[in-house]
């Protein structure tokens, strides 16, 4: 195999710390399984590793009601031939699960045989985020008060607020895929997650609100000012909706202008258009070529 073309990218030496050198694998190792696949007249394979870490936890009435904590991870190997895809997967990231995956894929082989492979490169990759990791980030106690303190900033703006729910969520995604061509890339995908519902209530009528928000960082990315943005948003919604009256209901009038409105009628009608639909017969539009269909109570101007 062409020597490995690497992702100039903060994730890869991460990546390769997690997925391979904490499941006692090597680069050669993962090389060596391609090589074993295209052996068998695969045009072309990849293996794909990930592993995520994520936890959740929720607040309600200040009472913690809720915490999570998961592992998932696992390895896939995908080969083609033609036009033929086989997958193989497993939990178990290790050697002996690679090899046996391996095996099983490289049975999609035809005749034809290996296409050469590409020459080595390398890709330089700009960061659009950093390899943070969200868990670690903030130690459990402190995210206890993080809670805790978006519940008292939307308990202090108005008295009619009655109830307070609020959580977060944290993942640490970590991924990486070896081509049969030498490519090596791969991502580390913190994201976070905070959100608040408040409960109001005035002259028996109870309404809510909610307010949110989060992204790929780690939990320092909840400042004071974001959590009493957020209390702000989810109490003056709730306080809105105790105003708001039932909209009138009824058949009426639809009037669609020029652009984004036509994807209605892709839905409606262009999917059951379209060539694979009718070739199969499963369209309400298969073998009527010629007929004139109106839809029912629909005019077009």
């Amino acid at each position: 195999m062409n020597t490995l073309a690497t992702q100039e990218h903060a994730a890869l030496p991460l990546a390769q710390e997690v997925l391979l050198d904490a499941h006692e694998l090597t680069v050669p190792q993962v090389e060596h399984v391609l090589d074993h696949i295209l052996g068998g007249q695969v045009d072309d394979a990849d293996i794909y590793f990930q592993k995520t870490r994520s936890e959740g936890w929720s607040l309600e009435e200040g009472i913690v009601k809720s915490g999570s904590f998961s592992i998932d991870q696992g390895v896939g190997v995908r080969a083609i031939s033609g036009e033929k895809t086989a997958f193989a997967y497993s939990d178990d990231v290790s050697l002996p699960s690679l090899k046996s995956a391996s095996s099983a894929v490289r049975e999609i082989g035809a005749a034809g045989g290996r296409q050469a492979t590409a020459g080595s490169k390398i890709e330089t990759l700009s960061d659009r985020y950093l390899p943070l990791d969200p868990i670690a980030s903030l130690p459990a106690p402190e995210k206890v008060a993080l809670l805790e303190k978006l519940e008292h900033l939307a308990r202090e703006l108005d008295p009619r607020v009655k109830q307070v729910m609020a959580s977060m969520s944290g993942e640490y995604d970590v991924v990486m895929v070896q081509r049969a061509d030498g490519q090596r890339v791969a991502d580390v995908r913190p994201l976070v997650r905070l959100g608040i519902t408040v409960i109001v209530e005035q002259e028996g009528r109870r309404e809510q609100g909610y307010a949110g928000g989060g992204g790929r960082t780690d939990y320092g990315y909840f400042t004071d000012e974001v959590l009493k943005r957020y209390a702000q948003e989810a109490v003056h919604q709730a306080l809105v909706n105790l105003d708001a009256r039932p909209a009138p209901a009824g058949q009426m009038p639809v009037v669609l202008g020029p652009g984004w409105p036509g994807i209605l009628l892709h839905e409606a009608i262009g999917h059951g258009l379209e060539g694979d639909f009718n070739r199969k017969g499963s369209s309400a539009f298969a073998n009527r070529i010629g007929e004139r269909v109106a839809a029912p109570g629909v005019t077009v101007v």
